[in-house]
């Protein structure tokens, strides 16, 4: 399993070294876009739409729209002295809490964590006292430049640390338009509560598919196994410098923001609190 970030869970003196791994992935079929005549596979263009041409990455800037077409425009050197910054500081648990005092809104995404050499003992250390306390651990971590907010807890035998929205980033439920108070009859809430009990099962996962992710992989098999396929009939236009694909655009930032952050970290002697300390790899 690929190791997406290296880094130091400080449960009080105790230091764990681990290692994050992606523990879910995103199985949504991708499909390509071609041009009806000939079948080439359709490219994406950097255009300005006052000047009308092509741009090249070296002349964009990054800026933020306070208002409608007003913007601060923002440099490489603003951006890079806020991730040095935050590389620095030595993240620290929270605190812990009940999982069930989380709502589910607030979820992200999820990362196994598992000891990096050395750190197995005080590894199952922790997983054993967030087990027996029933608590899971709240924290700060720096993934990629960007600063969220996690848990800590046990799934199936591991350590999982999942991200989680700040509050100021769940949006308001009272901003939903939703029906005033109707009058419900008594038969009315009865029949509705039976059918709820009728249906209640326990939760199995495997019992639940993406149905429409199936049908469409059978209609691509079938239209495959009929030799129902296409090949570019015409010659691909050579590439300018300055044209990029999308995919490619956003592959060579992953890499050059891993590159800002590839230098290793200093060691910081872990405060009396428990904590986590970003390490990059």
């Amino acid at each position: 399993m690929h190791t997406m970030w290296k880094g130091t869970i400080s449960f009080g003196l105790v230091n764990i070294p681990v290692k994050l791994h992606a523990a879910t992935e995103n199985k949504d079929i991708k499909l390509r876009q071609l041009h009806k005549e000939c079948h080439t596979p359709i490219s994406y263009e950097k255009v300005c739409s006052r000047c009308e041409k092509e741009v090249a990455n070296e002349d964009i800037v990054k800026a933020y729209e306070y208002e409608k077409n007003k913007f601060v425009v923002l440099d490489d050197e603003d951006l890079q002295s806020l991730r040095k910054e935050n590389e620095d500081k030595a993240v620290e648990i929270i605190d812990f809490v009940k999982l069930e005092e989380i709502d589910p809104i607030y979820f992200d995404k999820s990362y196994f964590l598992a000891p990096d050499t050395g750190g197995g003992k005080a590894y199952v250390l922790l997983r054993q006292s967030l087990e027996e306390s029933g608590k899971i651990g709240v924290a700060k971590i720096i993934i990629r430049s960007k600063e969220q907010l996690a848990i800590v807890r046990v799934y199936q035998n591991t350590l999982v640390m999942e991200t989680i929205h700040f509050p100021d980033e769940v949006r308001n439920a009272g901003e939903v338009a939703i029906p005033d108070n109707q009058q419900i009859t008594k038969k009315e809430l009865d029949t509705a509560l039976m059918l709820i009990k009728q249906l209640t099962t326990p939760f199995d996962p495997e019992k639940y598919q993406d149905d429409y992710r199936n049908a469409l992989l059978d209609v691509i098999e079938q239209k495959r196994a009929g030799e129902k396929t296409v090949e570019t009939t015409g010659k691909p236009a050579p590439a300018a410098s300055n044209v990029t694909d999308l995919m490619s655009a956003l592959q060579a930032s992953i890499d050059k923001n891993k590159k800002k952050t590839g230098k290793q970290g200093t060691t910081k002697k872990p405060s009396s609190q428990a904590g986590v300390k970003k390490k990059a790899q």
